[in-house]
Formats: structure tokens, C-alpha cells, sequence
């Protein structure tokens, strides 16, 4: 479903996506894909701080598409990645 959703993109006239990917940020090649056929920005969220975390949930598929990341702002980190889209869009 969340590969689903990142293909429409591609063809509804989005222009960004803030993505949590969860267990997937390690373990998802087919999420990686999707995104690397969308065009627009990809800003990668998540709630905790990775870097803290086990070894294996520090490596991102994702992060090798994302234009940024977010890491350990809890839920502001959602807003954050909005206003950086935001900005960029009135660039």
C-alpha cells in the first residue's frame, strides 16, 4: 500500500513527500525504488534519533533517495520537514 501511494504521486501532481518509513528505512529496496522514480522532494522523518538505536536500524534505503532527514524531534519533526518543503517551494 505505501508503494502504492508513492507510485500515484509520481502521475497526481505531488510535488514533496514526508515519509516515516519505520522497519522499512532498513529494510525496503522496494520502497527505495518507488521513491527514486518520483521526482519531487522526499524529506525522510523519524520520531526518534536512529543514531541511538541498534546498529541495523542505522542504515537507510531511503536516506539514499531522501533530499533530508529528520531524526529525533518526535512528532515536530513532521512540521519541519513541511516547512522545509515550504521554503523550498517559494524558492
Amino acid at each position: 500500500m505505501l508503494i502504492d501511494a508513492i507510485q500515484a504521486a509520481r502521475t497526481d501532481g505531488t510535488h514533496a513527500i514526508i515519509i516515516n518509513p519505520a522497519a522499512y528505512t532498513h529494510t525496503s529496496v522496494a520502497i527505495l525504488d518507488a521513491l527514486n522514480a518520483f521526482e519531487g522532494k522526499v524529506i525522510e522523518v523519524h520520531i526518534s534519533n536512529v543514531h541511538q538505536r541498534e546498529a541495523f536500524r542505522q542504515h537507510s534505503y531511503v536516506s539514499l533517495r531522501a533530499n533530508g532527514v529528520i531524526a529525533g524531534l518526535g512528532t515536530q519533526g513532521y512540521q519541519a520537514a513541511l516547512d522545509a518543503i515550504l521554503r523550498a517551494a517559494e524558492q
